[in-house]
């Protein structure tokens, strides 16, 4: 199977390589360190998974990559390979396309096996990440939608409502009921405690 690899990170890049250059089914067949370089050299290698970091430097997020990845005429599966593990992540790289959810700290056979599931079309989530989706399950709190995750993430970097209105194509009024939505959801009276809700939560982390 052909495999690309996106991470803004040379070192972790050089890592995975020499992983899997010991599985004999398995070819790396490009790489990238950012979402525009991504989306070019995967339309152009046609790989059938990318393995697919979250943070991308300044640019894109691994998100947005995945998002525009998934949209290409030939769809390869993609895994995200990351540190982080909150719900926004877990869940804006799901609603992006992602077809598993990997944690760097997972152990080399962990990977191989994730890959090869990957690319049979298989959902996968690494053990930790499943353990944490059951309990949001079991004891799912709020239900916030993406969208009210995107918001909550964009006012903990301290955007106000015209900015986050920019930021998501809508207007300042749909801000506002996004965030009286979020507001009721998390039992909080001001953007702050929201804030600190959701860290506390793990529905975001700052």
């Amino acid at each position: 199977m052909k495999l690309f690899l996106v991470d803004d990170h040379p070192v972790v890049r050089a890592g995975i390589k020499a992983l899997l250059d010991g599985e004999p089914d398995m070819e790396i067949v490009g790489e990238a360190e950012n979402a525009d370089d991504a989306l070019r050299l995967v339309a152009l290698r046609e790989p059938d998974v990318v393995l697919m970091d979250l943070q991308l430097g300044d640019g894109p997020d691994g998100v947005e990559a995945t998002r525009r990845i998934r949209e290409l005429p030939r769809k390869p599966q993609i895994l995200v390979l990351t540190t982080y593990e909150t719900d926004a992540d877990i869940v804006r790289a799901i609603d992006a396309g992602a077809t598993g959810y990997l944690l760097k700290a997972s152990p080399p056979d962990e990977l191989f096996s994730a890959i090869r599931a990957a690319a049979r079309g298989e959902s996968v989530l690494s053990p930790k990440v499943a353990a944490k989706m059951m309990r949001r399950m079991r004891d799912p709190g709020p239900a916030l939608t993406a969208r009210e995750i995107e918001i909550l993430e964009l006012l903990s970097k301290g955007a106000g409502n015209k900015e986050i209105a920019r930021a998501l194509f809508i207007t300042e009024a749909t801000v506002k009921t996004h965030l009286n939505h979020v507001y009721g959801k998390l039992g909080v009276e001001t953007r702050t405690a929201a804030v600190t809700a959701a860290v506390e939560r793990g529905l975001i982390r700052l």
